[in-house]
């Protein structure tokens, strides 16, 4: 950023026409504007302000260098500015997929707080127990039960999954009443 310096306070001083209402406006001290404004200057060899105890004007060099530094910093505010936007509210396409079930009674009512909460994400949510190449078929993010084959994937645990065989007493033989399963 060594070609920026200055910039920002130069065309501050400009715009207020003064180095104390400069200092305001960017929330620094006047000797810090000063001390910017004056590196600036050595560096292009130019006086881009002739100042006196009353008034800070610009000079003929200094109003041309003005014209060409104002949309400069301009655009860098807006890119600025464009990037906090994206930042605080989310926007684009999620393309996810889930096992049936699953995504029938835990993810689609996740999903709508979520699109509620977010209006610009844009979901596509493929609920589907069949083995899928989530590469191929351009997924963001999948939920899957049990391990996972691709290694070049990465995987985060959600939950633990518990099976239950229930039957009722008279099924079963005498000796066993429920069998519990893990997985």
């Amino acid at each position: 950023m060594a070609n920026w310096e200055g910039i920002n306070e130069f065309v501050a001083v400009v715009e207020t026409q003064s180095f104390t209402a400069a200092a305001e406006r960017l929330s620094t001290s006047v000797a810090n504007i000063s001390r910017r404004v004056t590196a600036l200057e050595d560096k292009l060899a130019v006086k881009l302000f002739v100042r006196t105890t009353r008034k800070v004007s610009v000079t003929e060099v200094g109003a041309t260098y003005y014209q060409h530094c104002k949309p400069l910093v301009e655009g860098l505010m807006l890119a600025e500015l464009a990037i906090t936007q994206l930042q605080a509210s989310p926007t684009g396409r999620i393309k996810m997929t889930a096992p049936v079930t699953f995504g029938e009674q835990v993810l689609a009512p996740l999903m709508h707080e979520f699109l509620m909460q977010y209006p610009q994400i844009e979901l596509d949510l493929v609920l589907s127990n069949q083995k899928m190449d989530l590469v191929q078929e351009g997924y963001d993010l999948a939920v899957r039960l049990g391990k996972l084959d691709d290694s070049s994937m990465m995987a985060r645990k959600l939950l633990d999954r518990h099976m239950f065989v229930c039957a009722s007493p008279d099924y079963l033989p005498s000796t066993v009443s429920l069998i519990h399963f893990r997985n």
